[in-house]
């Protein structure tokens, strides 16, 4: 007679209404005990027998500090205005409407800084460049809480 846990049968084949399967006796697995040296675990499955060492804390780390390979995308959004996008629906003829983004008009562009006797590289609103050209760069960007020194 086959011992059964959960309905399933330790020895001999067990026969469903489409499949056959054969479940093995189980192995009689070594009991690890709990130590802080454990210089070696074998591997029941493929009998590789693996070490593990202890690093000292004066050895260098294995691994090395994860660097994205790509550049972070921009995002849309004017830093001086403010200004993002709108989300809007497309509406067809039959009135059905789905969701889409409006987004903001963002030009490169570079302006003359003359505080800092250079050129700025911004990507800006058609709006900001209007306001900038208005009223200053200075202006706009200390207002905006932006410091230019640092591009």
């Amino acid at each position: 007679m086959a011992t059964m846990v959960a309905g399933i049968s330790l020895r001999g084949p067990v026969v469903s209404s489409h499949r056959t399967f054969s479940v093995a006796k189980r192995a009689s697995l070594p009991k690890l005990k709990l130590s802080s040296e454990l210089s070696f675990v074998t591997s029941q499955l493929s009998g590789l027998k693996i070490s593990s060492t202890h690093f000292s804390s004066s050895a260098a780390p294995l691994s090395v500090p994860f660097k994205p390979s790509l550049q972070p995308v921009a995002r849309r959004i004017c830093p001086f205005t403010g200004k993002k996008s709108n989300r809007a629906n497309k509406v067809s003829h039959s009135n059905h409407k789905t969701k889409k983004l409006q987004f903001v008009n963002l030009q490169y562009k570079r302006i003359w800084w003359e505080a800092g006797k250079r050129y700025v590289k911004l990507r800006l609103s058609t709006k900001a460049i209007k306001t900038i050209e208005k009223n200053g760069l200075d202006a706009v960007a200390k207002k905006a809480g932006i410091d230019l020194s640092k591009k």
